[in-house]
């Protein structure tokens, strides 16, 4: 078999596995009224832009004819499309910093206990005590801590009691559905998972761990619990990560490298069957 033919293999057996991935991409995209010329433009884009940088040669200057021919694009395309660059994707500051913010909450043994779990703070300490505006100077001055508490007690990130204490409601950054900071999310966090998955398919040993256990047949009160008690599971597991990340990651640690530990826990209704019919056995 030559390179053609195992290429064009490949790319046939790729198509199943893309289409089922695209799928609620696809299904977002409709939603959003986002056309599919539009979404064929981008894709035009992307390809131009991976095929340019991802594919280039080490001893040869990189050509339009080059790329036309790794992307089946004309070259007159090509030739205005380059350079253009990809879409690039910055983190929103108010994102950085909220995140930020709770990591240390979460991590750090002055704002949080021996579990995890993130202390009441007061709002205002004294001098050398924990405190709410002493966890947001520690990590950021470009905003006053006042303003980030107004802002997370309206999006109900935290309460504020009689007492001024303030206490985090969601462990973890949840934002509202449809938002800026949602779909950042989901274009950062889904390109990692797809990242490294490629990176599995294309290496010879698999490099990043990437696995899920998966159970079919169930009812639905099965489904629902183990829902639950997944989301408990991957909660201390995030939790645990956060607090070694925080303990390892230091200005005197500091590069070019960053690094992302991810869970998801999905369940649906397949096909017809009824809701209270016997489970089958599934396997991991």
């Amino acid at each position: 078999m030559n390179d053609r033919d195992r290429t064009a293999l490949d790319a046939g057996r790729l198509q199943a596995p893309l289409a089922r991935l695209l799928r609620p991409l696809v299904r977002i995209a409709i939603r959003s009224g986002l056309t599919f010329p539009a979404l064929v433009n981008l894709l035009r884009e992307l390809y131009v832009n991976v095929a340019e940088n991802d594919f280039a040669l080490t001893s040869k200057n990189q050509t339009d004819s080059r790329v036309s021919l790794l992307t089946g694009i004309h070259r007159k395309e090509v030739s205005r499309l380059r350079g253009a660059g990809a879409p690039v994707n910055v983190v929103p500051a108010s994102i950085s910093r909220t995140s930020r913010i709770l990591a240390r909450w979460l991590a750090d043994a002055e704002f949080s206990d021996r579990a995890g779990r993130p202390l009441p703070l007061p709002r205002i300490g004294s001098a050398g005590e924990a405190s709410f505006d002493r966890l947001v100077e520690s990590v950021t001055r470009d905003v006053r801590p006042r303003v980030v508490l107004d802002e997370w007690i309206d999006r109900g990130l935290v309460v504020q009691d009689a007492e001024d204490r303030i206490t985090l409601v969601e462990q973890a950054f949840v934002p509202k559905s449809g938002s800026d900071q949602q779909l950042y999310y989901l274009g950062r966090n889904l390109h990692d998972h797809i990242a490294a998955a490629v990176a599995n398919v294309e290496a010879q040993t698999p490099r990043f761990l990437e696995r899920a256990v998966h159970y079919d047949g169930l009812t639905r009160e099965v489904a629902e619990m183990l829902e639950r008690r997944s989301r408990e599971i991957a909660m201390d597991a995030l939790t645990s990560a956060n607090r070694e990340a925080h303990a390892a990651a230091g200005e005197e640690n500091a590069g070019p490298w960053r690094w992302n530990f991810g869970v998801y826990v999905y369940a649906e209704k397949v096909g017809g069957a009824d809701d209270d019919a016997d489970g089958g056995e599934g396997k991991p």
